[in-house]
């Protein structure tokens, strides 16, 4: 039987290591919807068109090296408000979603366009401050250079790109349990993300 986990919620929240931890502990098949969007930003930054590049974008394009680098992080943020390339990127989303077995998709938009019918729906935020600080030494142990300050800058960017845009803006479903991990460790974040989608009637 289907069951879909949504989760959605800010860059740098915690909601992709949550996800995954998720879809581990109930043994779901799992997928990190920003990759569609930086796979697609990736090949915008090599000259391809936006709609073009999510209309041919196949599921070994999400293995593709250099999705996780800054500069594709910000096309991805650039071509996810143009509605042709989120419509051309939501089927694909939810043949994801109805897979046999259980599913848990996390994005920004899961539980409120892509995925509304979800059995269990979380929204994951923390503050801009927090995310940012997770950001930074994220980068910085990558090996890149960076700043607090415009690694700061770039999560409110980002968070009014996301939250402004017409199609598919960033907000909680009226449905999702909101779970804000600014003073949380990972390990209580998951508990708690398990204990909510355990309440929805989801087995491990």
């Amino acid at each position: 039987m289907a069951f879909t986990v949504a989760i959605d919620g800010p860059a740098a929240a915690g909601k992709g290591t949550i996800a995954r931890a998720v879809a581990a502990h109930f043994g779901f098949a799992y997928l990190d919807t920003g990759l569609l969007y930086r796979a697609v930003g990736a090949k915008v930054t090599e000259g391809a068109d936006p709609l073009e590049a999510a209309q041919a974008l196949r599921a070994e394009d999400l293995n593709a090296e250099g999705l996780r680098t800054q500069a594709v992080a910000e096309a991805a943020s650039r071509v996810a408000v143009n509605p042709q390339v989120r419509a051309a990127l939501v089927d694909f989303q939810r043949a994801f979603a109805a897979r046999a077995g259980g599913a848990v998709l996390d994005g920004r938009d899961i539980g409120t366009v892509i995925c509304p019918e979800a059995q269990a729906k979380l929204f994951v935020t923390a503050s801009p401050e927090v995310r940012a600080e997770r950001r930074y030494l994220e980068l910085v142990e990558g090996g890149h250079e960076a700043t607090r300050e415009a690694v700061l800058d770039d999560v409110k960017a980002r968070d009014a790109r996301d939250s402004e845009r017409a199609t598919a803006p960033l907000r909680p479903a009226d449905d999702a349990v909101v779970i804000d991990t600014s003073e949380m460790s990972i390990k209580e974040a998951v508990a708690a993300a398990i204990g909510a989608v355990e309440a929805r009637g989801a087995k491990a």
